[in-house]
C-alpha cells in the first residue's frame, strides 16, 4: 500500500484581476489629491469621480478575490492599504480645505489608526479580528459622507438644496464617527476576551 504526500492547494498568480482593481485604486489616489487642489468645478467633478471609481473597485477586487480564489498574501496586504489611502486622503482635503471638521476627521483616522494596530497585535497572538458589521456600517457611512461631500452640488441645484444635501453629509458623518467609535470600543472587548481566553487555555 503506498502513501501520497497530501495535495497542496495551488497559490493565487500575484498578478491576477483582483490585485489589479487594487493596485488600481492606489494608482488612483494621487489623481484624486491632484484634482481635488486644482481650481474649478470641472476639477471638483473629476475628483469625486476618480473617488467614486476607486471605491467601486474596492468592491469588485474583493468579490473577485474570493468568487474566483484568488486570495493572495500581497492582495491581503494591499487591499487595507489602498483603503486606507483613499480615505484618508479624502478625509484630510476636505479638513484642509474647511469643508469637514477636523474633530470628524481626527476621530475616523483615530479609529482606523488604533484598529490596524489592535488587528496586527492579534494576528502577531494568531488570533484573527473579522470585521464586525458595526465596523462595516461605518465603512458604508463613510464613504457615503465622503461622496456627498466630493460632488460640487452647486453647480446643478439651486442653493438651497446644495446646502441641504451639505447638512445632510454632515449628519451621515456624524454617525459615521458614532458607530466608528461604537465598533472600535467592540473591537478592544473582543480583543481583551480573546487574549483572556488564550491565557486561560495556555495555563
Amino acid at each position: 500500500m503506498t502513501s501520497s504526500a497530501p495535495e497542496q492547494t495551488p497559490q493565487a498568480p500575484l498578478w491576477n484581476i483582483a490585485n489589479i482593481f487594487t493596485m488600481l485604486r492606489i494608482v488612483l489616489v494621487p489623481f484624486f489629491i491632484w484634482f481635488f487642489v486644482m481650481d474649478g468645478d470641472a476639477w471638483r467633478w473629476a475628483a469625486a469621480g476618480v473617488f467614486l471609481l476607486a471605491s467601486a473597485t474596492d468592491k469588485v477586487d474583493g468579490y473577485l478575490a474570493r468568487s474566483l480564489n484568488l486570495v493572495t498574501n500581497f492582495g491581503k496586504l494591499a487591499d487595507p492599504i489602498a483603503d486606507k489611502l483613499l480615505v484618508s486622503s479624502a478625509l484630510i482635503l476636505l479638513s484642509l480645505f474647511g469643508e469637514l471638521s477636523w474633530i470628524i476627521t481626527g476621530l475616523l483616522l483615530l479609529r482606523e489608526v488604533s484598529i490596524t494596530v489592535l488587528r496586527e497585535v492579534m494576528r502577531k497572538r494568531e488570533v484573527v479580528m473579522p470585521a464586525s458589521k458595526s465596523g462595516k456600517l461605518k465603512t458604508v457611512l463613510q464613504m457615503v459622507f465622503i461622496g456627498l461631500l466630493l460632488v460640487p452640488w452647486a453647480t446643478i441645484l439651486p442653493a438651497d438644496p446644495a446646502e441641504w444635501i451639505r447638512i445632510a453629509a454632515l449628519v451621515v458623518a456624524w454617525a459615521a464617527v458614532a458607530v466608528g467609535v461604537i465598533s472600535g470600543v467592540l473591537y478592544f472587548v473582543a480583543a481583551a476576551r480573546n487574549m483572556r481566553a488564550a491565557r486561560q487555555s495556555a495555563a
